[in-house]
């Protein structure tokens, strides 16, 4: 569970909760058409009044949320609400959706897989409005899942540059749900694998790497039922913002999610299989020693015996003054042990000669 960050008990609605650690705010803004495209870092957001006004498509990218004055400023540029600006600065938010006069809000959440089984996630806020599109990231790292966005935005690929803000959004929030499928396939190979070392015996920290993987579908889980339903309502609730034409394409979006939702479903399903299964190899494991010592105790037992009988110091045993009396005991309990071990041998409690020999019934049958 990621710790939600929150303003004092009692503070006033969009109170920002911003961490002494946090980074801040770098804005970049990209100014688009058909025709051309411009790219330029904002160092006073003071300057996004004039960029607001312009005739092109406007995607404003920030990244770092470290400067309260800075977040207020970009957001009194764009007309953004307070508690839509407390939700973009007190991550973790729950995934969703929010329809103001003339914005949509939508909060959604970008994974990256660092390492083995170890999630990285991000949470990504888009503002859609007129002609614009404003993002908000938690970090200001040097590449996220939205550069296969920038780089349809600069090579003119497909209709990105020719249709509006709407298309925009749209493609974002599209790419970010695109990136949970290689992280799935990951995942779910690496519980494949797993699955196949459990079955063989050479798993060595299945619980640990079990752990690890559970953790990172439960976050996949968390991130996408709420935006399966925050997709859902973009669709379902009447906005002038979005256009018809691009309604299929948010739908399209809509389909990726709910196949990942299934995804992670099924891998949910498959590490709880893993564990039981490897309950199962260490309970038939353990079911193996604990027969072969209790064979080995069976077999001990008269010699115990025997020896017990022989031990005592009583001075009328008879056999005690014989020569051979020593040989014949050793000899008689070298046979109860041989007999004993091939009875268990037979009968298949020892080694696998049952399994063998129920495998060639099965065979001829």
């Amino acid at each position: 569970m990621h710790g939600k960050r929150n303003p004092p008990i009692g503070a006033r609605p969009g109170t920002l909760a911003i961490p002494e650690d946090a980074r801040p705010p770098q804005i970049t803004v990209v100014s688009y058409s058909a025709a051309a495209l411009t790219t330029r870092v904002i160092e006073d957001p003071r300057d996004l009044a004039d960029v607001a006004g312009d005739d092109h498509v406007i995607w404003v990218d920030v990244q770092g949320l470290g400067d309260g004055d800075v977040l207020r400023q970009i957001a009194a540029a764009f007309n953004i609400h307070p508690l839509a600006l407390a939700d973009v600065v007190n991550v973790p938010q729950r995934p969703k959706l929010e329809i103001y006069d003339d914005q949509i809000f939508f909060v959604g959440r970008m994974i990256l897989l660092d390492g083995a089984f170890t999630a990285k996630v991000e949470q990504l806020s888009v503002f859609l409005g007129h002609r614009y599109v404003v993002t908000f990231q938690e970090r200001a790292d040097d590449g996220d899942v939205l550069d296969p966005v920038r780089q349809r935005l600069s090579q003119n690929v497909g209709l990105i540059r020719s249709a509006g803000a709407d298309y925009l959004a749209y493609a974002i929030i599209d790419t970010t749900i695109d990136s949970y499928f290689p992280v799935l396939e990951i995942v779910t190979e690496r519980l494949e694998v797993l699955e196949s070392s459990v079955l063989d015996g050479d798993a060595d920290d299945v619980l640990a790497q079990l752990s690890r993987g559970r953790a990172v579908l439960m976050e996949l889980r968390r991130a996408l039922w709420p935006e399966r339903e925050a997709i859902g309502a973009l669709l379902r609730e009447p906005s002038e913002l979005v256009s018809d034409g691009v309604r299929p394409y948010i739908r399209d979006t809509l389909d990726h999610c709910v196949q990942c939702v299934d995804v992670v479903e099924i891998g949910r399903e498959l590490a709880a299989s893993i564990l039981g299964t490897h309950v199962s190899v260490v309970s038939n494991r353990t079911n193996e020693i604990m027969k072969v010592l209790t064979l080995m105790s069976a077999i001990f037992i008269p010699l115990t015996f025997i020896a017990g009988v022989y031990g005592m110091n009583f001075l009328d045993m008879p056999e005690l003054s014989l020569w051979w009396a020593y040989p014949m005991v050793l000899a008689v309990m070298l046979i109860i042990a041989m007999s004993m071990v091939a009875f268990f041998y037979h009968r298949g409690w020892l080694g696998r000669t049952r399994r063998r020999r129920t495998g060639r019934k099965r065979q001829s049958g």
